[in-house]
């Protein structure tokens, strides 16, 4: 398949590297000077055993010159998403899968303006990864990477699982795939946003009965909201599943750490956003929720 990748970042290096292993991948970004030290030496990825492996993917900053290509991946955050695909659009041909694998919900409504909904695929996955370098990542989750379809059957996307599975990535079609979102958002919208603005690692979250209290309540208004949603969730398994999850990796640090500590926007409005978006629609109480999102806005103007 011919595969470009919008987002060179630490995720987007290593879906791109690994599926460059068999076939033709760009990566596309903005900035020249770190495509062209991807053209010339590669993107090396360490691997939890501390083992290090360089692959060689294209790498662009202006595709301008390109065809459409038969899958774009986005992997911006999602404040970037329109600007990339509006600069890239030249990628999507009628026949071209365009698929979501970033944090949080709702970016289908974004892409059906770039391609028909039948031809988007969105997805979450279980992978997880941090830079190093430029052009270096920590390849430091595994796990599964579900997708499906916005509309009509998901099963005919089950080639395009065989994609991800044949290049090291465990991959599964899921007909209810904005479940499994939902199922991912669980941390997101809890744990990690509470790390982000507390600026500590996952664990203390778990660990300070304060933050706990408040992750608690996170988790309760989520659920809720899921709920009402279609995709029902029990509150009092996800509060045990994510505090067991805590305990078992506590020094983890959010890509909303990162970003609040480096004064960048973040991804606050897809992912709390999300939750505080489906409560209004069913009168659903997420004060908590609605609370944190404005919280991380003024952390972010006062940056």
């Amino acid at each position: 398949m011919k595969i470009a990748v919008i987002g060179p970042g630490a995720m987007g290096m290593l879906f791109g590297s690994y599926l460059s292993q068999k076939h033709d991948v760009t990566l596309v970004g903005t900035n020249p000077a770190k495509m062209q030290t991807i053209t010339e030496s590669g993107v090396t990825i360490r691997e939890m055993d501390g083992s290090e492996r360089t692959y060689h993917p294209r790498a662009t900053a202006d595709t301008a010159a390109l065809s459409p290509v038969d899958l774009v991946i986005v992997q911006v955050k999602a404040s970037a998403s329109e600007a990339a695909l509006t600069k890239n659009q030249n990628l999507i041909g009628p026949e071209t899968i365009l698929m979501t694998l970033q944090n949080g919900m709702g970016h289908d409504a974004l892409l059906s303006r770039f391609a028909a909904r039948g031809q988007i695929v969105i997805g979450t996955t279980q992978q997880g990864s941090y830079k190093l370098g430029e052009a270096s990542v920590c390849h430091s989750g595994l796990g599964k990477t579900f997708l499906g379809a916005v509309t009509g059957d998901s099963a005919r996307f089950a080639a395009l699982a065989g994609v991800f599975a044949d290049c090291g990535f465990p991959c599964e079609v899921c007909a209810q795939v904005q479940g499994m979102i939902w199922d991912k958002l669980m941390i997101n919208a809890s744990s990690s946003v509470l790390s982000g603005i507390l600026q500590v690692a996952q664990g203390y979250v778990e660990q300070d009965p304060h933050a706990w209290a408040l992750a608690e309540k996170l988790i309760r208004e989520l659920c809720a909201a899921a709920t009402a949603e279609g995709y029902p969730f029990d509150a009092d398994e996800q509060i045990a599943r994510i505090r067991l999850h805590l305990q078992k990796a506590p020094d983890g640090f959010t890509s909303i750490y990162a970003d609040l500590k480096a004064g960048r926007r973040t991804e606050v409005d897809v992912i709390n956003g999300a939750v505080v978006a489906a409560g209004h629609r069913h009168n659903i109480p997420v004060p908590t929720h609605e609370f944190v999102v404005e919280l991380v806005h003024a952390m972010e103007t006062r940056a």
